[in-house]
């Protein structure tokens, strides 16, 4: 008499809800069917289109939760707040910003830069222009190579290079008492 009485009210109980919180119950009752249907020997190994789906449901009747035997309430609740949170990340992520430049003007830029290491991106840009290709300075410079020396020769390769060139001069100069150079 007393379980006729539990399954007397169990289907008033399921007439009094709404139809479509009744078939989100189904789902997620025969979504555990068939999680346990998957288990292996240890455990219940949840798929995360499993997870996807309780947590859905969740999402729109939360009332399911009394329903869901597989896993803790908490856990879907969990699911539902790291899917949300991971929703909004994606959603405000950095689409904006320069565009990319291709890959044939990089190696271009890398390719002048190292055959001729004392053009600065100043040059580069200038040549580039020259021929038609509309880059930034800034982004010339940021696809240069790293020089591994110093910016500029140091005097020691200045007078190396130009000996030959340099000539002797006296630069003492010597005044009169009138003023007038001797």
């Amino acid at each position: 008499m007393v379980e006729f009485l539990i399954k007397l009210l169990l289907v008033a109980r399921a007439k009094l809800k709404s139809r479509a919180r009744l078939e989100a119950e189904n789902i997620v009752l025969r979504q555990q069917v068939i999680v346990l249907s998957r288990k292996t020997r240890s455990r219940v190994r949840l798929r995360n289109i499993d997870r996807l789906i309780f947590a859905w449901m969740y999402r729109l009747f939360p009332s399911i939760l009394n329903a869901i035997t597989v896993v803790k309430p908490e856990t879907v609740i969990r699911w539902h707040r790291r899917g949300f949170r991971a929703y909004w990340r994606w959603k405000s992520r950095r689409r904006g910003g320069r565009p990319r430049i291709e890959r044939e003007i990089r190696d271009l830029i890398r390719r002048m830069n190292k055959e001729s290491p004392l053009w600065g991106a100043p040059r580069i840009h200038s040549e580039l222009l020259m021929l038609g290709i509309e880059v930034a300075e800034s982004t010339v410079a940021r696809y240069m190579t790293k020089r591994q020396g110093p910016p500029s020769q140091g005097w020691k390769t200045f007078l190396r290079k130009h000996a030959a060139g340099i000539a002797s001069i006296d630069l003492l100069v010597v005044r009169t008492i009138s003023f007038k150079l001797l």
